[in-house]
């Protein structure tokens, strides 16, 4: 699992019909420590996240072991929402 902030949407209005219906998200990774990285990926939201939050996914074939997106050409996925994280003692994060 990853660190990413979600910063905006994807629309594909024509792709493989086993992903008809999905939500696209694009997300930005970011660190431990909350900092945004340069690496973007572009995931299927199985948990209902929108722009600006702290989310949890998965990627490689851990992406296809959500009841949405099992046996589906998923390379990416949002599984979760982040409330709060702390690192060594420290909030680092709080919704």
């Amino acid at each position: 699992m990853q660190l990413g902030r979600v910063t905006g949407t994807l629309v594909s209005s024509r792709k493989e019909p086993l992903m008809e219906g999905m939500k696209f998200l694009v997300v930005r990774q970011i660190d431990v420590d909350n900092t945004d990285t340069a690496s973007y990926v572009v995931a299927v939201d199985a948990v209902g996240a929108g722009v600006g939050e702290v989310v949890m996914y998965a990627s490689g074939s851990s992406a296809r072991q959500t009841e949405l997106t099992k046996d589906k050409p998923c390379d990416a996925v949002i599984m979760g929402i982040v409330d709060t994280w702390e690192v060594d003692g420290e909030t680092v994060f709080v919704k």
